[in-house]
């Protein structure tokens, strides 16, 4: 596994920094015909215009609070994201029987990942989710949660992360409705 970055500047995805966000998903891949819409609107984002998932998301940036983070190069050029919200503000996420909740706890979800090509294996993600930890901490999240995929289980591609990467930075398993998509958590307050 790579060793977590140093190197990298992380902030909030704010209105000022959408250029940045936007140049970033354009880079290619899935991501810019998502732009992180499918956990908001579900599995419909598929059957809508790229601009219009675009539009969606400009207009949950310019909302607030922010939805996520960006990881930048010395350079100040975006390398990576991870929506990281509340998960009441990802709704259709509970919509899929494998990633229902838990419980009723109030957590914070980790839900999807973007690194630029060529900065990929380098440690990007591993510094996206201390951040996402970080972010969800301060704003008084009782635990943060992740979908990853068990690479053990499935040698697919994705936009969510490995498990190994959430284990290494504290997240432990909390349910498994399918093999191959541990639902992570890491707590973040002690309960009462």
């Amino acid at each position: 596994m790579p060793a977590r970055r140093t190197d990298l500047v992380v902030e909030p995805l704010t209105p000022d920094r959408w250029p940045a966000f936007e140049e970033l998903m354009d880079a290619g891949g899935p991501a810019g015909r998502c732009w992180c819409m499918a956990y908001r609107v579900g599995p419909g984002y598929r059957r809508r215009p790229a601009d219009q998932n675009r539009e969606d998301m400009h207009g949950v940036v310019r909302r607030g609070p922010p939805p996520g983070l960006l990881a930048f190069d010395a350079e100040g050029v975006a390398v990576g994201w991870c929506q990281v919200t509340p998960r009441a503000d990802v709704p259709a996420i509970g919509r899929q029987w494998r990633l229902r909740p838990v419980d009723d706890m109030p957590v914070w979800a980790i839900t999807c990942f973007y690194v630029r090509k060529g900065r990929r294996r380098a440690g990007v993600m591993g510094a996206l989710v201390d951040a996402a930890v970080d972010l969800a901490r301060r704003a008084g999240a009782p635990a943060v949660e992740a979908y990853p995929l068990d690479a053990t289980r499935s040698p697919s591609a994705t936009s969510t992360g490995y498990a190994a990467t959430f284990a290494a930075a504290g997240f432990v398993e909390v349910a498994r409705r399918s093999p191959e998509r541990p639902v992570m958590r890491l707590a973040l307050t002690t309960p009462r």
